[in-house]
């Protein structure tokens, strides 16, 4: 088993061909340009004529749920990250392989990007003292990655979910996050299936340039803190083509993330697509250039969020853009949430230069749109266009929703305007919900 290590690694100038293209096609998202292209996409990492590293052939036994393959997938990575020069390729094949936490850590030797196809299940063990930190699957320190294939990471979480304390312990130890991305750069990870994470599913941290394409990802509502995808420290992240269903946010983007772009999104069930929260930490920095557009979110506690902690720290969430976004029966549409957490201490985060546009829809409150912002640093540059979002509710015999703000700066524009932006001012979003819902 490879030693965690978190001491800075000196990286080679190790660049895929396609590095430039997926950086400036995100950058081009701020411009309105376009992002994803398949079969570009499809030209950046060669998976033929590579030498094939197969995890059977280092010992790993499928089906057979009292052999955990942690060795024989250690020892499959060493042979091909470590002690190959050659372009390599590792194969999990089909079956069902049983796997406890594992570590897959670089740089490795070859100049070309190591390609992981996964056409079978891994399966998680369940006895969470196997797990002396909060990861199942973690790749660290690798500079051009592609996981690929149809295959699922089942997490097993329904048989340790009962050991997650963390609504009642603040201190609590989390469980662990299925895949977890840890100074990776330059990789794309497609076409698999996350099934019912222990804890959150795909984990993205000081990443840059990382492409999460088509993927499935799922878990019950009920499931405690099964974030679909969650990204910190991290700039020029894509997600794209996915569906998210689970127990908490289907996308948290939180602190010092920047140049984030997610489309053709379906959420539900879930807590939405967040920024934030932000200021729980000390640590915690600003984020940037956020973009949500042409997505849909079904059945889920919250839609298009925001989310600051009120305390002693301090930041700025700017360049936010949910647009062309469909909401189906969501009960918080539109919400900026600045009392999240601490509700009696205002917020000392600064959000600004916000764009919501082109949303449509039904929503499940009687408030579609609620506003909550900091009355330190009140929201500013709030844009609404063209939102229509109907009352989808059996209590009320109207279609008309409300919006509620407070200690923000909105402009609207558009022909579409169900409700009118801010047309009531005052109590922040637990009141204004528990008044109009």
């Amino acid at each position: 088993m490879i030693t965690r290590s978190r001491r800075l690694i000196d990286f080679e100038a190790v660049v895929l061909l396609g590095c430039a293209l997926l950086i400036s096609c995100a950058a081009g998202a701020f411009r309105g340009g376009h992002v994803y292209d398949e079969n570009s996409r499809r030209g950046l990492i060669q998976t033929a004529g590579r030498q094939v590293f197969d995890v059977t052939k280092y010992g790993a036994v499928a089906n057979n749920d009292h052999k955990d393959n942690v060795q024989p997938f250690m020892k499959t990575w060493i042979a091909a990250c470590r002690n190959s020069n050659a372009p390599a390729k590792i194969v999990i094949p089909k079956g069902t392989f049983l796997v406890g936490p594992v570590v897959f850590q670089g740089p490795c030797k070859s100049s070309e990007p190591i390609v992981i196809e996964v056409q079978g299940v891994v399966k998680a063990t369940t006895d969470v003292s196997d797990y002396s930190s909060p990861e199942w699957f973690s790749f660290e320190f690798i500079n051009g990655l592609l996981i690929t294939g149809s295959g699922t990471f089942d997490g097993q979480g329904p048989k340790v979910w009962p050991y997650n304390d963390c609504k009642t312990n603040p201190n609590c130890q989390h469980l662990a996050a299925s895949l977890r991305f840890d100074s990776v750069n330059n990789a794309i990870v497609e076409g698999i299936t996350s099934l019912n994470s222990k804890w959150f599913h795909v984990y993205v941290y000081e990443c840059k340039n990382i492409t999460l394409n088509n993927l499935k990802i799922t878990a019950p509502a009920e499931s405690p803190n099964t974030d679909g995808i969650h990204i910190s420290a991290s700039s020029f992240v894509n997600v794209s083509n996915t569906a998210i269903g689970t127990g908490d946010d289907c996308i948290g983007i939180v602190q010092d993330s920047h140049n984030i772009f997610i489309t053709n999104v379906t959420c539900g069930p879930g807590h939405g697509i967040s920024v934030g929260s932000l200021g729980k930490w000390s640590f915690d920095k600003g984020v940037s250039n956020i973009v949500v557009r042409n997505c849909t979110l079904v059945n889920t506690t919250n839609g298009a969020r925001i989310k600051t902690w009120g305390g002693q720290t301090s930041g700025e969430a700017t360049g936010i853009i949910y647009e062309n976004i469909i909401m189906k029966n969501v009960k918080n549409p539109i919400i900026i949430d600045q009392n999240y957490g601490r509700k009696n201490q205002p917020s000392k985060w600064k959000i600004k230069d916000v764009h919501f546009r082109n949303i449509k829809g039904t929503s499940a409150s009687k408030v579609s749109i609620s506003l909550a912002c900091s009355s330190m640093f009140p929201c500013e540059v709030v844009e609404m266009t063209n939102i229509n979002l109907a009352y989808g509710g059996t209590k009320f015999k109207t279609s008309v929703t409300d919006s509620v703000c407070a200690n923000a700066k909105v402009t609207q524009s558009g022909s579409l305007n169900n409700p009118i932006p801010c047309s009531s001012k005052g109590p922040t979003v637990p009141s204004a919900q528990s008044v109009f819902e």
